[in-house]
């Protein structure tokens, strides 16, 4: 009898040995697919490394890059959390699949998404490019409501490959990657907040097609080649309204306090007002540049301040998003809860009346010692424009330098 149980003993150990081995997930080349539409996928490329339970993985849009090392993983449940950005997902893992749902708690979205171990190929052509879409083309995007807004396309092909990106008056869509597949082409790009695919028909010197946001977003976009357009001027767009001597502002940080331009740390200094969020890509891009910037020009007399304006539905998750960007930048200038519970820009006017709008986000003002608004810039061109995001570095040093010299 003792022989017996001993054996069942036994028995039961290996069992429960083998139900509690946590499977791997495979390390090397995955391919993730977001449902924008029912049955329509937008893929992008990501690499595992690692062994359970420490995990990263890579997100790469062409030259991006993106580090994701903040993984959970729990039985067969996973937790991937997006670096910066609140928005995770969440669902179920084997060795060679995953299955599940990127969340954003604060906008109520959900959309589902599946990957699968051993892809490299982020879209597969099925036909040799019948179409060159290498160059700048002028673009019109129509919303669903009618409305319209401009864009210059910036992109480069090489074979089936394409690279490139859509600049707006408010900012660039950051890394895009895709294929020509004979007369059509598909990009996209997913970068932790944005979850963006555009499908296009092409001709010679014209294209029409679909631009995806996520699952609730659709606009229609047409192009046409033209090597010498160009977007409004983005120092243009924004200006001090007339009746207002300056821009004047009290808002609190992470310790409660209200800080206001006309404290005592900022008179008689070179003033940069970042008017930002969190969830932002391109206010990432941004903060990024003023962080670096800042680092490698020490100077007493400049001081860096951000407004956050949240979607956030309070201020205690507000605040948490902007300390997890201060700590993942390494930023150590100020940045204050100007607005929670929705990034609208016409509630943004209301915090800030003395600017005609707020148009994007991020919109940054330069001012000088005597507290003077000398510039405004909307939006920004960030590291896939290439040429623009090196005019705008240029022409960054040599505004402050000029302010500093004052």
């Amino acid at each position: 009898m003792r022989s017996i149980l001993t054996t069942g003993a036994i028995a039961l150990l290996l069992f429960a040995a083998c139900t509690d081995k946590q499977e791997q997930l495979n390390n090397g080349p995955w391919l993730l697919e977001m449902e924008v539409k029912k049955g329509k996928y937008m893929p992008v490329n990501f690499q595992v490394d690692g062994q359970h339970p420490d995990y990263q993985f890579t997100l790469t849009n062409a030259d991006e890059e993106i580090l994701v090392d903040e993984v959970e993983v729990n039985g067969d449940s996973i937790r991937i959390q997006m670096p910066v950005f609140e928005g995770y997902i969440s669902g179920v893992y084997t060795a060679e699949t995953l299955e599940g749902t990127f969340i954003k708690e604060s906008l109520e979205r959900y959309v589902p998404v599946r990957a699968n171990h051993g892809i490299e190929s982020r879209f597969t052509p099925k036909s040799q490019p019948g179409v060159t879409v290498s160059g700048i083309w002028e673009t019109v995007f129509k919303e669903e409501d009618g409305t319209t807004f401009p864009a210059k396309g910036i992109f480069k092909q090489d074979g089936s490959a394409l690279t490139g990106t859509f600049r707006t008056n408010t900012g660039d869509y950051r890394y895009l990657e895709g294929i020509v597949d004979g007369d059509s082409l598909k990009l996209s790009t997913f970068d932790g907040a944005h979850v963006f695919l555009f499908e296009a028909g092409v001709r010679a010197d014209s294209m029409h097609g679909l631009f995806y946001s996520g699952n609730h977003y659709v606009a229609e976009f047409s192009a046409v080649r033209n090597p010498d357009f160009e977007l409004s001027e983005p120092d243009s767009l924004t200006f001090i309204k007339p009746g207002y001597e300056g821009i004047e502002f009290s808002f609190p940080d992470e310790d409660g306090e209200i800080i206001s331009l006309s404290d005592e740390r900022f008179r008689d200094k070179v003033v940069l007002v970042q008017i930002m969020g969190t969830w932002c890509p391109n206010c990432l891009d941004e903060s990024k540049f003023l962080a670096s910037y800042l680092n490698e020009n020490p100077s007493e007399d400049l001081e860096v301040i951000a407004l956050a304006f949240e979607y956030a539905k309070t201020p205690e998750a507000a605040f948490k998003g902007i300390t997890r960007l201060r700590n993942r930048l390494g930023i150590d200038y100020p940045i204050l809860l100007a607005q929670y519970g929705t990034s609208s820009k016409a509630k943004a006017n209301e915090k800030l009346p003395m600017l005609n709008h707020v148009l994007s986000y991020p919109t940054t003002l330069f001012i000088d010692k005597q507290g003077n608004v000398r510039k405004i810039h909307t939006g920004f061109n960030g590291p896939a424009t290439g040429e623009k995001f090196v005019e705008f570095k240029k022409d960054f040093q040599e505004t402050v330098s000029e302010l500093l010299a004052e």
